[in-house]
C-alpha cells in the first residue's frame, strides 16, 4: 500500500490580469472553484503557466492565499517556488510556506546549466527552508539541462521533505528508472498531457496538467481509469483529447490555454511581456478543436 502523499491529477493554473495587467482574483477564485467542482486534487499556483516569471514575490504571497482561501481542505495547494538563484529560490519557498501551500514545486535552475552536484545542492537547500513537501520540477525543454534520475533518487533518499517530482521529459529511460528506483514515500508526476495514458501504465502517480485548465474533469477520469486499471476508458479518453493536448503547445505555454480559456468565459486574453497573443492561424486551429469537443 503506497503512502505517497502527492498523487492524482494536478492542475498548472493560469494567472488570470485584468487589462491594466494587474492580477484578477475574482478570476482566479472562479477558476479555483471551478478546479474544486471537477474534483481535481492539487491545484498549483505560480508555476510557468501562471507566468511566474512575470510576478512579483508579493504578488505570488498574495495568489497563493487567495488559492488556499478558495480551495479550503478540499484540494491541496502545491505553489510553484523555484528560481535560478538558490537565495531567491528560497525565499521564495518560505513565502510560500507562510502564505499557506501545503508543498512546493521547485524548478531545476535554468539557464546557469549547473552540474549534477550543484542541482543537489540547490535542492538540499531550498528543501531545508520549509517544513513543506518540495516537489523537483525537472524541464529540459525549457531549462536547457536535464537532472539525472541518480540525482533526483538521491534527493528523494537523503532528505525527508523531497517527495516528488514533476517529470516533464520524454525520456522514458529516465522516467522508468525514477519509478523503479524511488523510495516507497516518494511520487513520480509528469509534466506532459500527450504522455498520459503511458506514464501511468509504468507505474506513475498521476499528473501536473496544463489541459487541465480546460478539462479537468478529463484529465482527472484519464488519471482514475489508469489508476483502476480501466485501460480501454483511459485510451478511449486519450484518443478524443490527444490533439487538444497537443494544441496547447502549438505556441509557448501559457499561451494557447489561456486563449481556449478566454472563449470558455473564464478568464481575460492578457499577459505579460514578453508572452503575446498567439497567431491568427493557430488561434483558428485551437477554436476549431474547442468547438469539435464542445467546449465552446
Amino acid at each position: 500500500m503506497s503512502n505517497r502523499l502527492i498523487s492524482g491529477s494536478a492542475v498548472a493554473l493560469v494567472t488570470p490580469f485584468h487589462q491594466d495587467g494587474s492580477i484578477d482574483f475574482e478570476a482566479m477564485r472562479r477558476l479555483v472553484r471551478f478546479h474544486r467542482e471537477a474534483g481535481t486534487d492539487i491545484v498549483l499556483p505560480c508555476g510557468t503557466t501562471g507566468e511566474s516569471p512575470t510576478l512579483t514575490n508579493e504578488e505570488e504571497a498574495e495568489i497563493i492565499r487567495v488559492v488556499c482561501e478558495e480551495a479550503g481542505e478540499s484540494m491541496m495547494v502545491a505553489a510553484g517556488a523555484g528560481n535560478n538563484d538558490t537565495r531567491h529560490a528560497v525565499e521564495l519557498a518560505r513565502n510560500a510556506e507562510k502564505a499557506g501551500a501545503r508543498a512546493i514545486l521547485s524548478v531545476a535552475p535554468y539557464y546557469n546549466k549547473p552540474s549534477q552536484e550543484g542541482y543537489y545542492q540547490h535542492f538540499r537547500r531550498v528543501a531545508e527552508a520549509v517544513s513543506i513537501p518540495v516537489i523537483i520540477y525537472n524541464v529540459p525543454g525549457r531549462t536547457g539541462s536535464n537532472v539525472s534520475a541518480q540525482t533526483i533518487l538521491r534527493l528523494a533518499r537523503d532528505i525527508d521533505n523531497v517527495l516528488a517530482v514533476k517529470e516533464a521529459s520524454d525520456n522514458f529511460e529516465q522516467i522508468m528508472t525514477l519509478i523503479d528506483e524511488r523510495p516507497e514515500n516518494f511520487s513520480v508526476m509528469t509534466g506532459e498531457d500527450g504522455l498520459m495514458l503511458p506514464f501511468m501504465a509504468l507505474g506513475g502517480d498521476g499528473v501536473i496538467s496544463v489541459a487541465a485548465n480546460q478539462v479537468p474533469k478529463v484529465v482527472k477520469g484519464l488519471i482514475d481509469a489508469m489508476k483502476a486499471g480501466n485501460l480501454d476508458e483511459a485510451r478511449e479518453i486519450n484518443r478524443k483529447y490527444r490533439k487538444l493536448f497537443r494544441l496547447n503547445f502549438i505556441e509557448s505555454n501559457p499561451v494557447p490555454v489561456k486563449y481556449a480559456l478566454s472563449l470558455m468565459g473564464m478568464v481575460e486574453e492578457i499577459y505579460r511581456l514578453p508572452l503575446v497573443p498567439m497567431a491568427e492561424a493557430n488561434k483558428a486551429i485551437l477554436k476549431a478543436e474547442l468547438e469539435n469537443l464542445g467546449l465552446v
